[in-house]
């Protein structure tokens, strides 16, 4: 699948996120080991790697999972090395985590209104919703339907709909395509071309490299822990380099 590359109407502003020197341990292993990456209001950066680059614990970090073992995370001029996930939630931040993450017991409404948990103005719920309904139609079809009885695709839907739900400002995605069908997949990676089309700021780990390069506004590649190259997504789909690693060519 080959996914049209962005027009020239999408506004790039100032850096809603910079991250400086960032590491992340486990007991004794250093899985992050010095990451620098920054992202400007309105851009859809990408960040690839091979499995255990230390992708995931980079958003996790970001994200408020997990706390640097060293370095600074500053989202909209502030550190936010320490602020819990709940609240970074409330200034704009949120995360589809790998995996989905889906309340499996709850219908699809009941999780989309998880995702509204700080919102108290049913208007502006009600607006939101419908902004998700659009996007995933699907999910309004069967909004009654217990999230568990899914399939990995719908489950999907439901982790970026509901994140969708908290208003965010930037949007951090882990590994969406992970285990789809590749009609999934490309149902997933448009309505992230859409979101991003859409004014919010996407930050997108993802194992497809080339349908992660082929969206993004920038990319980083990550190996061992640290940066190792970044450039636009058109550069680095024509590195040599990540096309052998990455592309399979």
């Amino acid at each position: 699948m080959t996914l049209a590359k962005w027009g020239t109407t999408r506004s790039i502003e100032k850096n809603l996120l910079e991250v400086y020197n960032l590491k992340v341990a486990y007991g004794g292993i250093n899985a992050v080991k010095g990451v620098d990456l920054s992202i400007a209001e309105g851009e859809l950066i990408a960040l690839i790697g091979a499995n255990g680059a230390g992708k995931s614990s980079t958003l996790k970090a970001i994200s408020g999972l997990i706390t640097p073992a060293d370095g600074d995370i500053n989202y909209l001029d502030r550190n936010i090395n320490k602020v819990p996930a709940h609240e970074l939630v409330s200034l704009g931040l949120s995360l589809v985590p790998e995996g989905r993450g889906v309340f499996k017991r709850m219908t699809i409404l009941e999780n989309l209104q998880m995702g509204a948990f700080l919102e108290s103005d049913p208007i502006t719920f009600n607006n939101n919703l419908e902004k998700v309904y659009s996007y995933f139609p699907r999910l309004q079809e069967r909004s009654a339907q217990l999230a568990g009885t899914l399939s990995g695709g719908e489950q999907q839907m439901v982790a970026i709909g509901r994140a969708i739900m908290a208003q965010p400002r930037l949007l951090l995605l882990d590994e969406p395509s992970m285990g789809l069908s590749p009609m999934m997949v490309e149902t997933i990676f448009t309505v992230i071309r859409n979101l991003a089309s859409d004014g919010i700021t996407i930050l997108l780990v993802e194992q497809n490299a080339r349908l992660a390069l082929q969206l993004a506004d920038r990319a980083y590649v990550m190996e061992s822990g640290l940066i190792s190259l970044s450039g636009s997504g058109n550069e680095l789909l024509q590195d040599p380099r990540v096309k052998t690693a990455y592309l399979g060519e």
